[in-house]
């Protein structure tokens, strides 16, 4: 299985409904109900799939986990909606590595405007994300906006945007079905 090693199948204990209710007011949100009743009734992160689920209010940082916070760069404001009912790639402003031979202070300007632009943590307003896949890949679950409840991938480092994720059926995954598959993968009996 995809990492288990990290998170060795095992959950964080569930975080309090005080707790919950904090964060909510804090950031101004509701959580999902599949998502609030997984961290309250079975635990606040670990065993999931890729590395495993974040417990709220954190995410991957290099090795480790970091706390993050509303407009650090990475997360962006919570009670605004997500931006984009489909997936999302605008790779216009990048620049052509030609540039680079011929003006490379040009091509540095350009790709530092691009970098700015398509990092913007306004991509993942009204986001919070909940598992990374390696390389700066993540999943985000969506509070606010047309999208709420639903999960998109984050695949900027990779150059292809932002995705969202369906389950095997074709329909736009939450995060119960999308769990209820990686938990129906890990149970299932492999066939030789």
């Amino acid at each position: 299985m995809f990492d288990a090693e990290s998170h060795r199948f095992l959950v964080n204990l569930p975080l309090s409904e005080a707790a919950v209710e904090a964060f909510e007011r804090e950031h101004r949100v509701s959580l999902p109900s599949d998502y609030r009743r997984f961290l309250t009734e079975i635990g606040n992160g670990g065993a999931g799939p890729f590395y495993g689920v974040f417990p709220l209010g954190v995410m991957d940082d290099n090795f480790g986990l970091r706390t993050w916070s509303e407009n650090d760069g990475t997360v962006g404001v919570l009670s605004e909606p997500f931006p984009y009912e489909k997936e999302w790639n605008d790779l216009s402003g990048q620049p052509n590595d030609a540039l680079l031979e011929t003006d490379e202070a040009e091509y540095n300007r350009r790709l530092e405007l691009f970098s700015d632009s398509y990092w913007c943590s306004s991509h993942v307003n009204g986001a919070i994300p909940i598992c990374h896949e390696g390389c700066a890949l993540r999943v985000w679950l969506v509070l606010n906006g047309s999208q709420a409840g639903c999960l998109w991938r984050d695949l900027r480092s990779e150059f292809a945007g932002l995705k969202p994720i369906q389950t095997a059926d074709g329909s736009p995954a939450t995060f119960a079905s999308w769990y209820g598959e990686w938990l129906g993968n890990v149970s299932a009996p492999k066939q030789r």
